[in-house]
């Protein structure tokens, strides 16, 4: 069944294939328990509130395990397809031939969002939406640097090697926002080197000679990494009304 229709709609895309090693925990991060529920599902229930996402996909390891809530906890128009690959760069090229294979219009949005960011609010993403919709190119959440950036020596104690402008520079968040057929063929291009040096949908997007627009996000939009995340996003989820 064709999902075709008059206006380019908008798909949460979350590569959920990761095993988070950095984060210490027995288990991949993104089903660790946080304020009382795994961490991708304070993600989904948070784009599942934005009012112009259409359909939802989560993007599975082929061997995952994980025995996944139902009722009301699961929002019915989020699908999940076990279709991951070894890096996050393969899983949402996966996903989004899956998606078009499926039926989604090239010419629909796609919002990739990182499991991990279970902290982002449905205000930030429905403004990267208005911000992003008319755009050539598409966008992303970012946050201006605020600190001072150093970059440090090689080999032996880490020392400051120099200081570097941070007039320019911005944190890249997620969810980031492009057409899903450009940016499926951007990381088709892209493939056969195994994604190198594609760290995020918007550095694919840039290879095409292209400049996404940055929308500015929040530092509450952490992506959970390290345990020390865990307690950050456990007092944040908790404090919710």
């Amino acid at each position: 069944m064709s999902l075709t229709c008059a206006h380019p709609r908008f798909h949460a895309l979350i590569p959920c294939a990761g095993t988070g090693s950095r984060a210490g925990t027995p288990m991949p991060k993104q089903y660790q328990t946080v304020a009382g529920q795994p961490m991708v599902m304070h993600t989904v229930q948070a784009l599942a509130q934005v009012q112009q996402i259409a359909q939802g996909w989560l993007v599975l390891s082929p061997d995952d395990g994980f025995v996944w809530p139902h009722g009301a906890l699961w929002p019915e128009r989020f699908a999940r397809l076990n279709c991951g690959g070894a890096t996050r760069a393969e899983s949402v090229f996966n996903g989004l031939g899956a998606m078009l294979a499926a039926g989604v219009p090239a010419q629909d949005w796609v919002l990739v969002h990182d499991a991990a960011r279970c902290l982002v609010t449905p205000e930030a993403v429905a403004l990267l939406i208005v911000s992003c919709q008319d755009d050539p190119v598409g966008g992303l959440l970012a946050l201006p640097l605020p600190d001072t950036l150093k970059t440090q020596t090689r080999g032996g104690v880490p020392r400051v090697q120099s200081t570097l402008p941070r007039e320019d520079k911005w944190l890249a968040q997620t969810p980031q926002m492009f057409r899903v057929g450009s940016l499926h063929q951007a990381l088709a291009q892209v493939a056969a080197s195994g994604f190198a040096g594609i760290t995020d949908e918007a550095s694919a997007m840039e290879r095409q000679g292209l400049s996404p627009r940055l929308v500015p996000g929040s530092a509450m939009n952490l992506k959970v990494t390290y345990p020390a995340d865990f307690a950050l996003a456990e007092a944040v989820l908790k404090a919710k009304p």
